[in-house]
């Protein structure tokens, strides 16, 4: 097996090409053919989507309470499985450095949702009254129903495992896999060790990716969920404010595509990171100290477009950086999981006992935790240059030539190998 150091985009050279090209290459892909994996992508995530639609419609026919949490329960547990699924089956279909500019177009799809969003939300709450059923009601209805028929077209469109898929060759299919093994461990074969799950729970930098998102996911659920009502404080009514979400967050979705593309190209993440957090604060200053609606709704499309971007920038961090698979699915989880910590926070305060001031003090708050994912980001920036000129630093002054690490050595130490290069 070819086992030449990538370089930092982790693009193959002519001679990597035809490296791969041995019989024990060939022989690593028989052998990852033959891989079972438990849920096959092509049914998991459209039944999730499906489970989720079905959940929604669900909402618009609750009567009370208890069934408003226990649909919201059910929603949560539809959605928490989503989006780490999305992202792990593009790292089986792409190299490190080409996972950040995919996720941007997914996500920066959910920003531009929020603007079709917006424009659903008016059209059918004007529907009040129909069919003896409230205006709210009909727009969980239709918007679910619209789902289930987007998840029921999923079954269609959605790749199965790299190695099954129909639409590749099998000459096309051992170049995928080759182009992977070249700067991933997504060809590789691994088994479910809690050795690796230790080693996520221990490594810093897996905390850090997940109080980042942390920081970012408190602005982010209570801006998108809320913009309505901040606007709305600004004078507008509610009608009007629904509509009025529409620019800000399509603004957000192309803020995410043209940021992501060109960090992908300078492959640079952190630097953006915090330049998209002080966009977002920005974007809460001019709301704090404009005085007319006209400024501070300016300041809505400046904190949107830094949220946002900073949230599809950040959410591919750790898919690029840590390996093995099974500590990468670990620090996926955490971070989601730690971050949406951040979110029950966010939709908390943005309530009518804080709106004074045209809601001042959640406003300050969301600085501040933007101010905290500055912060961890430089520490994350920080550590990992530093790492990188250190292994640098232990390749160009040993003695004794290391020796290039084998699949299996590479496998068993993950981004601790010596030759692996984090992506800052």
């Amino acid at each position: 097996m070819s086992t030449k150091a990538p370089s930092e985009k982790g693009s193959l050279s002519t001679k990597d090409k035809d490296d791969f090209n041995t019989p024990e290459d060939r022989k690593l892909v028989r052998k990852v053919d033959l891989r079972l994996k438990r849920f096959d992508p092509q049914i998991w995530l459209p039944t999730l989507t499906l489970f989720w639609g079905s959940v929604t419609v669900a909402q618009g026919f609750v009567t009370n309470k208890a069934g408003l949490f226990g649909i919201r329960f059910l929603l949560g547990a539809a959605e928490a499985g989503l989006f780490p699924g999305v992202i792990y089956v593009f790292s089986v279909y792409y190299r490190r450095h080409e996972r950040s500019w995919r996720v941007a177009i997914f996500f920066g799809g959910a920003a531009l949702a929020g603007a079709f969003g917006g424009i659903l939300a008016w059209a059918i709450g004007n529907m009040e009254g129909t069919a003896g059923r409230r205006g709210w009601s009909w727009i969980f209805i239709l918007e679910g129903v619209i789902t289930l028929a987007f998840g029921l077209f999923a079954y269609f469109v959605v790749p199965t495992w790299s190695h099954k898929a129909k639409f590749l060759t099998s000459s096309e299919k051992e170049r995928l896999l080759a182009r992977l093994d070249a700067d991933s461990d997504a060809a590789l074969i691994e088994k479910f060790q809690w050795k690796y799950v230790k080693q996520a729970l221990t490594d810093h930098l897996v905390w850090g990716y997940a109080f980042l998102f942390h920081g970012f996911a408190f602005v982010l659920y209570s801006l998108s969920l809320f913009m309505p009502s901040i606007i709305a404080g600004l004078g507008y009514k509610s009608w009007q404010a629904q509509l009025m979400t529409v620019p800000p967050n399509t603004v957000a979705s192309f803020s995410i595509w043209g940021t992501v593309w060109l960090s992908s190209k300078v492959n640079r993440r952190a630097h953006f990171i915090i330049g998209a957090a002080l966009v977002a604060i920005l974007g809460y200053i001019i709301l704090l100290t404009t005085k007319t609606p006209g400024a501070q709704y300016v300041g809505v499309h400046f904190a949107a477009a830094g949220v946002y971007t900073g949230n599809a920038l950040l959410l591919s961090w750790p898919g690029e950086n840590v390996s093995a698979q099974t500590k990468r699915a670990i620090a996926v989880a955490m971070q989601i999981t730690i971050g949406d910590i951040g979110a029950i926070a966010g939709v908390l305060i943005y309530r009518p006992n804080l709106s004074a001031h045209r809601f001042r003090t959640p406003h300050l708050i969301s600085i501040g935790y933007l101010l905290f994912a500055i912060l961890v980001t430089i520490y994350l920036a920080t550590y990992m240059s530093r790492e990188n000129k250190r292994r640098d630093e232990v390749l160009a002054t040993s003695e004794v030539e290391i020796p290039l690490s084998t699949p299996e050595q590479r496998q068993e130490q993950g981004d601790r190998e010596i030759r692996y290069r984090y992506v800052i």
